[in-house]
C-alpha cells in the first residue's frame, strides 16, 4: 500500500536564500508558522520561515482536514470562529483548489451517557449563536446512507468544513512567499542567539540570521528546541494512524467520528479513515511530565495506547541529546521529516470500523497509509504566549490534535502578538506559565 500521499521526493519550492537580517524568524513551516508569516507579511514586516524539511511535510499535512467549531473548547472558540471565516479568505487569496467545503461535522453517540456531553457543547454553541444541533436516533440515521446500526444519536454542525491538508498548508505557503516571505525549506534552525539576555538572531545550519524576533512554531519539535534554551514545557507527542480510500460511493458528504472510526470524504472522491485511538512513545518528557497528564488520562483512559520507547531520533527519544551548540548538528538535521510508520492494528481497526458501518461495501481499499506525530498539551489547549524569561522570543505549539482546523485563527492571533497589538481573544488560557504557577490543570474537550 502506498505511503503518505505527500511525496518527499518532490522537488524542493523554497530555496531561501537565507538573508542576513530579518525582523521576525519563525522556526517550523507548518499551518501556525505559515500562517502567522502571512498575516505578518501583509503589514509589511520582513519575515524568514526555516524549515528543517518541507512545508507541511509533518502533522500540518497528515491530520483529518477537518475544519470544525463544533465539540472546541470554550476559550479555542472565539478563534475558530475567526478561523472559519479566514479559511474561506485565505482559500480565496491563495487561487488555488484546496478542496475546501462546507459539508459539516457530525459526532456520533452510542449512550445517553454521550448525548449529555453534547448537551454540554449545545449551552457554548447556543451562546455563539452556532448552527450545531442534536440529533435522536431515526435523524442521525437519515444522514448516513446505508449505516448499517442505530445509534443514540448525534451531534452536527452544518457549517463546519473540509479541506485537504496536504494541499492547503503549501498553497498557503505559496501565497506568503508571493507577499514576500523568505521561506528557506531543509534549513533547520539550531539555536537561538541570545545577547543580553534578549533574542538577537537565530543560528541555522546555513548561518545566522540577525534578528530581533523568534517564533517557535515547531509542533512536535518544540519541546526540543525550547528546552536547549531552559524553558521547560510539558509538551509530548502521540503517533496518529491514518488512512485513504479508493473513490467509492458517497455514505456522507462531511465528516463524521464514532467510537470505533472517524471518517471524511476527500476531493478524490475516497474518504480518509481514522482509529478512534492514539499511541503514546514512552520516553524522558513522558516520564517527566506524566503527573500533569493525570486528569487527562482519568478523563479519557481508553483514548490513548502505550509504547515501551520512541523510535530513535523522534523527540522523545531516549538516544535524543537534549543539548547542543550552534556549531553542532542538531536533531533536528538528523530527521528532516518525522514520518513514522501506520499501525498495523490501527489499520485494520478502520477497516473493520468502517466495514461494520456501511456493509454494503464488500471490501475497503486502501489506496495509501500514514501516521502523524500529535503535538499535544495536558490541557489539550495550545500554548500561543510570549516567553517572559527571553524577550524577543514567542512560542505557538502544542495545538493538540486542532492546528489545522483553528491554523489561520492561531495565525492572524500570533502576527498581532509579536507587533504588540491587541490580539483580539482572551488567551489567559494559553499562558506558557500556566504549568508552573500553581493553576490547576483544566483538560479541554477530547472530541
Amino acid at each position: 500500500m502506498p505511503a503518505f500521499p505527500f511525496s518527499l521526493n518532490d522537488p524542493i519550492q523554497h530555496h531561501g536564500p537565507l538573508p542576513k537580517t530579518s525582523d521576525v524568524v519563525i522556526v517550523g513551516a507548518g499551518v501556525i508558522g505559515v500562517t502567522t508569516a502571512l498575516f505578518l507579511a501583509k503589514r509589511r514586516i520582513s519575515v524568514t520561515l526555516v524549515e528543517k524539511g518541507r512545508i507541511a511535510a509533518e502533522q500540518s499535512s497528515r491530520n483529518w482536514g477537518w475544519i470544525r467549531k463544533q465539540g472546541r473548547d470554550a476559550d479555542e472558540l472565539p478563534i475558530v470562529i475567526e478561523a472559519c471565516r479566514l479559511w474561506k479568505e485565505l482559500a480565496e487569496e491563495c487561487g488555488e483548489d484546496i478542496g475546501l467545503n462546507q459539508t459539516g461535522v457530525t459526532y456520533l453517540a452510542n449512550s445517553d451517557r454521550e448525548m449529555a456531553g453534547f448537551e454540554t457543547f449545545m449551552k457554548l454553541a447556543g451562546a455563539y449563536n452556532l448552527d450545531t444541533r442534536l440529533l435522536d436516533s431515526g435523524q442521525t440515521s437519515a444522514l448516513f446512507k446505508g449505516i448499517s446500526r442505530k445509534f443514540t444519536g448525534a451531534m452536527t454542525t452544518p457549517s463546519d468544513m473540509r479541506a485537504e491538508p496536504w494541499l492547503a498548508v503549501p498553497a498557503l505557503g505559496r501565497l506568503a512567499a508571493r507577499l514576500g516571505v523568505t521561506i528557506v525549506e531543509n534549513c533547520a534552525a539550531r539555536t537561538l542567539d541570545i545577547s543580553a539576555g534578549k533574542v538577537s538572531g537565530v543560528w541555522t545550519e546555513a548561518g545566522r540570521i540577525e534578528t530581533s524576533t523568534v517564533l517557535v512554531a515547531g509542533g512536535a519539535w518544540s519541546s526540543l528546541f525550547l528546552r536547549n534554551h531552559g524553558i521547560s514545557i510539558p509538551q509530548l507527542a502521540v503517533r496518529a494512524t491514518v488512512a485513504a480510500t479508493e473513490p467509492m460511493a458517497e455514505v456522507h458528504g462531511g465528516a463524521a467520528a464514532g467510537a470505533e472510526v472517524a471518517f471524511r470524504r476527500r476531493q478524490d472522491g475516497g474518504y480518509t479513515l481514522a482509529p478512534g485511538s492514539h499511541r503514546l512513545h514512552l520516553g524522558p518528557d513522558a516520564f517527566r511530565h506524566a503527573t500533569k497528564y493525570l486528569p487527562a488520562l482519568m478523563a479519557h483512559p481508553l483514548g490513548t495506547h502505550y509504547s515501551l520507547a520512541a523510535p530513535e531520533g523522534f523527540p522523545d527519544s531516549w538516544s535524543t541529546p537534549r543539548h547542543w551548540t550552534a556549531d553542532a548538528e542538531s536533531p533536528f538535521e538528523r530527521m528532516r521529516v518525522l514520518n513514522p510508520a501506520p499501525e498495523k492494528s490501527g489499520l485494520a481497526a478502520i477497516e473493520r470500523g468502517f466495514k461494520r458501518l456501511f456493509p454494503q461495501f464488500e471490501t475497503v481499499r486502501l489506496k495509501a497509509s500514514w501516521a502523524g506525530m500529535i503535538d499535544a498539551m495536558p490541557d489539550i489547549v495550545p500554548i500561543v504566549d510570549r516567553a517572559q524569561t527571553i524577550p524577543g522570543l514567542f512560542v505557538a505549539t502544542g495545538l493538540s490534535g486542532h492546528g489545522f482546523g483553528i491554523g489561520p485563527g492561531i495565525g492572524r492571533v500570533v502576527s498581532d502578538l509579536i507587533q504588540g497589538n491587541a490580539p483580539g481573544h482572551d488567551l489567559n488560557r494559553f499562558r506558557l506559565s500556566r504549568f508552573n504557577d500553581g493553576s490547576r490543570i483544566r483538560p479541554g474537550p477530547a472530541i
